[in-house]
């Protein structure tokens, strides 16, 4: 791990992010990691819509990420932001009514290139989101993985937000269910000032 570094997406990095997406098929039926926010452009836009849309609001400072580098290459990322900036979570109707308070800012996406899996990189990238809101000034933080209970093996294509264990890992509590086989995860993340909250 000591080789791997974190970047934050700015526009200075996005080229870095890109690459990443275009080596992967633009993620996710080509949604470009638009799919959480509001516009939700893959449902009416073609591929390269949407790497507008994430190039525009990367440069409108209303997109985030933790990079994860190898070296001069983005291997994987983790998706993060407020809930104005990300409102179309999975299950968000139930969400909505389970919920007492909305979080400072939360993960939607965790993602690691093929060939680098199964080296500890979607943590890193949640450790990497996790300093960068710290650097933001911190507050209360959600994720919504996969609870696979612990056992039961998932493909990772599908892990789109990494699975509970490894949240319960980096500190996060179990909060609820949401959705078929997804939960809600917590932390209390501190401002840089007092470091980390755990």
């Amino acid at each position: 791990m000591s080789d791997y570094t974190i970047k934050a997406l700015t526009p200075e990095t996005f080229d870095d992010f890109a690459a990443l997406v275009e080596r992967n098929k633009g993620m996710f039926a080509s949604c470009w990691c638009t799919h959480f926010h509001p516009d939700c452009a893959e449902k009416r836009q073609s591929a390269e819509g949407n790497r507008a849309l994430k190039q525009r609001l990367v440069a409108e400072g209303i997109a985030h990420a933790a990079l994860v580098y190898d070296g001069d290459q983005a291997v994987a990322w983790a998706e993060y932001g407020t809930p104005d900036e990300l409102p179309n979570i999975h299950h968000r109707k139930e969400y909505l009514a389970t919920t007492d308070q909305l979080p400072d800012y939360r993960i939607t996406c965790i993602l690691v290139e093929r060939d680098h899996r199964g080296q500890g990189l979607a943590a890193a990238a949640l450790r990497g989101a996790v300093e960068l809101i710290a650097d933001a000034g911190g507050g209360r933080v959600e994720g919504y993985p996969h609870d696979t209970g612990g056992v039961r093996k998932k493909n990772s294509s599908f892990l789109y937000n990494a699975t509970r264990t490894m949240y319960e890992r980096e500190g996060f509590s179990y909060d609820r269910p949401k959705g078929q086989g997804n939960c809600v995860m917590v932390r209390e993340v501190a401002g840089r000032g007092a470091r980390d909250s755990r």
